[in-house]
């Protein structure tokens, strides 16, 4: 009686460490194959949009915890994104840019600047994708989980999964201070020789932030028609579509 407890509880601890293991945050339910999505996809349309958001929102991102990011690498991310947006907007300001603040004796004209706004934006969602790819962890260790019960020697699987994380984070350190030592050099020097123009730069890195936390409310509105219409519908392509629009 006492054996037959004892193999029912070790059993129960498997499955329930098999069914935390399979659990599916938002990432994997995103991006499952289209068979996959018609079983174990059940979600509404505002909560694939909600989830869309979480992992991408460059500012909600930081305060979902149910993926596989290290926080302290995504508040840097977040604190790099914000040093790239005044370096970059430090970067159109030319001669005319100057002579215009001129002839318009300091004053800040938002539709003349609206263009440089835009291409910063831009230019520092481009840094912000190059410096997630090498910072966040979240698709090293899914791909350890989903071979997790194929492989036999987990424990050496284990091991090198750790090695690469210590390697592609210490890579991803390197590379932010060389960045960040770049932006401080380039907006202290420039901000000393223009120091007038100061709080021009720094309306127009506000606009542009202001617009990477905006912009996403709109673009994540789409993916979703086309996904929960793929599933409802079983239309394989708009759910390939979908998995393309999720993917800006």
């Amino acid at each position: 009686m006492l054996n037959n407890n004892i193999n029912h509880n070790k059993k129960k601890q498997t499955l329930i460490k098999k069914n935390i293991i399979l659990k599916l945050n938002y990432k994997e339910l995103n991006t499952l194959k289209y068979k996959e999505a018609l079983i174990r996809d059940k979600r509404t349309y505002i909560q694939y949009y909600i989830s869309l958001l979480q992992i991408n929102h460059i500012l909600l991102f930081i305060f979902y915890n149910k993926d596989y990011n290290s926080g302290i690498i995504k508040i840097s991310i977040f604190l790099f994104n914000l040093a790239s947006y005044i370096s970059v907007n430090a970067l159109f300001f030319n001669d005319d840019t100057m002579h215009k603040i001129y002839t318009n004796g300091g004053s800040y004209n938002i539709i003349y600047q609206l263009p440089q706004i835009i291409y910063s934006a831009i230019i520092s969602a481009a840094l912000n994708v190059m410096i997630k790819l090498l910072g966040l962890s979240e698709s090293n260790v899914l791909k350890y989980k989903k071979i997790n019960f194929k492989i036999k020697n987990k424990d050496n699987e284990f091991k090198r999964l750790i090695t690469i994380l210590k390697i592609k984070f210490t890579f991803f350190y390197v590379c932010l201070f060389i960045f960040l030592a770049m932006f401080w050099y380039y907006v202290t020097c420039f901000c000393g020789m223009y120091r007038n123009t100061q709080l021009h730069l720094i309306k127009d890195s506000l606009f542009s932030f202001a617009t990477s936390l905006i912009s996403p409310l709109a673009i994540y509105l789409m993916p979703g028609i086309f996904r929960i219409c793929g599933l409802k519908y079983k239309k394989k392509i708009m759910y390939k579509i979908s998995k393309l629009l999720q993917m800006i």
